[in-house]
């Protein structure tokens, strides 16, 4: 299913009923229909009224994407940019609109997962698993009006499969780099009953994430360094109850396990045999009620989810050698419960509130092994509560102008409140297919539990940071809909943003090692282009995005670290014979740096993959994916490798 950075082309587009921040399919169509959206307004809502920059993934294209590092299928979307540590299972990272990764706000069926345990409260893209997704929403731009805090960049939201038919497939593959995986799902209804579930299983022998490929490090060492490999496992499934033709009983839940080798990259010798495990535990519980002959929905969920990770740390100083090695623990728990109505007024439009209540922990500890051993020990324990309550309020005016105002006050425990804001306009001009748009909005993201209550690092009293963005924006559809073109125009502002300084002159007594503060601004611009283009309908079919960004430290002027200043992506869809697929795309990447002060500069580069996809019956078919099959060498982070040329081929059945 082609996918823009505004409005996707479908031969199946499903409906969906409200949930608080996901959504509930009811129907599919076989016809060319607006597609439904639920992340922009936090109900379902055609895309061409969402004001804001929205793009959607369908469950087709990211099934297509490696197991490895399924990640990639975000580069598909303007304005992202991704950042993976030496190969798959290292810690990936997603940046959206030249914010920080912190600022991302991560859904799982509309569920908050960022690690409460994480120095920043960051999402760790290496724990996302390929799972059987029904489709990603990503929302670009300030969201803290409607989702609090962590999204001033933006939100992604995974929507995993919703059991409507019956429905089974399975899949197997394997490939370079010693790489075996597997897929299975099921899916379908009974009576008043539906489920999904789905099972993912990758492994890879790998190869070492410190100096592959990149020659002025391979030259350094007399002997080959060492792989290292990595071992994923997910799973996923959802449960719906109709207890009435007008309520709606969900219960889901999501696990991943990522257990991955990695190299400390630092000291005398960074190539070391360390070894990562994370663990990635969502569960949730939903009832929709619908009263008044439907004018009111009541949407009432609770819900939960742990991140637990753990580290063996190896690294060599000295000389001769010594060899340090110390194991550490985290563990972050997040336990919510929300209220959300949405109250149909007729010709005034739609009135969307709510109220959450959500209590955040976490907990650290650590052991030396070598040189010396010690007990393990507990080094920090610290919670929080915030309590939210928002509105949002849609109404079109002239039947072809949409218009949204919003509004959301967080309450932080011992932090104080902060208030976010959100207006949005799309307007459809008659008899001609365009759609104008424009949004602008606040952002705010209290500072993580670690950057407050680390007792080596922490500074309590930080403020939360904060930022306002607008972008304007263009959607035009062509020749019939073969032609579907885009453009957005953004800018964002940052202030407030937690820094550490090493100076203990800057720091509060007691901070001897350095301590957070309140003290960085930054802001980012750009422009977001897509494109969609049927060449030769049932032959040959384009898309293409570009993201062109400008990132700068205020106080440096400086360009902000690991922020391409332009990227993109161009791929094709060649289908030449009744049953199979050739995709050939090609993703660039520009010049940018690795470390903040425009250090570490890392090179442009460009990746050719191609996939292509063979139909044999109604049940079976069977693929091929070659991976950067021109073998060019470049680096996501400095002194990370990448993989060179790969092959993969698969089985996949579906009945």
């Amino acid at each position: 299913m082609p996918m823009s950075s505004r409005c996707l082309l479908a031969a199946s587009v499903s409906v969906f009923a409200l949930v608080p921040g996901g959504v509930l399919a009811q129907s599919a169509a076989p016809t060319l229909v607006p597609d439904i959206v639920v992340t922009a307004t936090r109900s379902p809502q055609a895309i061409s009224r969402a004001g804001s920059a929205i793009s959607v993934i369908s469950g087709e294209e990211i099934a297509k994407e490696s197991p490895k590092s399924i990640t990639d299928v975000l580069r598909r979307v303007p304005g992202l940019s991704v950042n993976e540590a030496g190969g798959p299972g290292g810690t990936t990272s997603v940046r959206i609109r030249g914010a920080e990764a912190r600022h991302t706000l991560v859904l799982i069926d509309g569920i908050r997962v960022n690690d409460p345990s994480a120095g920043a409260g960051e999402f760790d893209f290496a724990n996302l698993e390929a799972v059987d997704i029904e489709r990603i929403e990503v929302l670009r731009g300030p969201q803290s009006a409607l989702y609090g805090s962590d999204a001033l960049g933006g939100v992604i939201n995974i929507i995993t499969r919703k059991g409507r038919s019956p429905r089974a497939s399975l899949s197997l593959e394997g490939g370079s780099y010693g790489t075996k995986a597997g897929r299975a799902a099921v899916s379908g209804s009974s009576g008043p009953v539906n489920y999904a579930f789905s099972a993912t299983g990758f492994d890879s022998a790998g190869f070492s994430r410190y100096g592959y490929r990149i020659g002025r490090i391979e030259r350094l060492y007399a002997w080959p360094l060492e792989a290292d490999s990595a071992e994923r496992l997910g799973a996923s499934g959802r449960v719906g109850i109709a207890l009435s033709p007008d309520a709606e009983l969900e219960f889901g839940g999501y696990t991943s396990y990522n257990g991955a080798q990695y190299d400390a990259a630092f000291g005398a010798a960074p190539d070391t045999p360390s070894q990562s495990q994370q663990r990635l535990f969502e569960g949730h519980t939903r009832l929709t009620v619908n009263a008044f002959d439907g004018i009111l929905r009541n949407s009432f969920l609770i819900s939960g989810s742990r991140t637990n990770r753990h580290y063996r740390d190896v690294s060599y100083f000295g000389s001769p050698l010594v060899t340090n090695w110390s194991n550490s623990g985290y563990e972050g728990d997040r336990i919510s419960a929300e209220y959300q109505g949405d109250l149909k007024l007729g010709t005034f439009g739609l009135l969307t509130f709510g109220a959450k209540f959500e209590r955040e922990r976490f907990l650290t500890s650590a052991r030396d092994v070598l040189p010396f051993t010690s007990p393990w020990r507990e080094t920090n324990d610290a919670s929080r509560d915030t309590r939210s309550i928002y509105a949002l309020h849609q109404i079109s005016l002239f039947e072809n102008l949409h218009l949204s105002f919003g509004g959301r006050l967080d309450a932080v425990e011992k932090e104080g409140s902060f208030g976010t804001w959100r207006a949005t306009a799309a307007y459809e001009v008659p008899n001609s297919r365009t759609t104008l748009r424009a949004s602008i909005g606040t952002g705010a993201k209290a500072p993580s539990l670690f950057q407050l209550y680390d007792p080596l690092y922490g500074t309590p009293g930080l403020e939360p940071e904060r930022s306002i963005g607008a972008d304007i924006g263009i959607d035009q559809r062509l020749l019939d809909d073969r032609l579907i073109l885009s453009a957005t125009f953004f800018a964002n502002r940052f202030r407030d943003l937690i820094d550490f300084s090493f100076s203990p002159g800057d720091c509060p007594p007691g901070n001897l090692y350095g301590c957070y503060l309140n003290v960085a601004r930054a802001r980012t611009s750009g422009v977001e282009l897509s494109a969609e283009a049927d060449i030769v309908p049932s032959l040959l079919r384009i898309k293409a995005v570009y993201t062109h960004t400008d990132a700068f430290d205020l106080a440096t002027h400086l360009r902000l670290a690991r922020r391409p200043q332009d990227e993109g992506r161009l791929g094709l869809i060649i289908t030449p014979m009744a049953g199979l697929s050739i995709e050939p795309s090609v993703v660039f990447v520009g010049r940018r740096f690795s470390t903040t002060g425009e250090r570490e500069e890392l090179a442009p580069y460009a990746r050719l993959d191609v996939y292509a996809d063979y139909k044999i019956d109604e049940t079976f078919s069977m693929y091929v994916r070659a991976e950067n099959l021109t073998d060019a060498r470049y680096q996501d982070i400095y002194n990370y490798g990448t993989a060179g040329r790969s092959f993969y081929a698969g089985l996949r059945a579906t009945w």
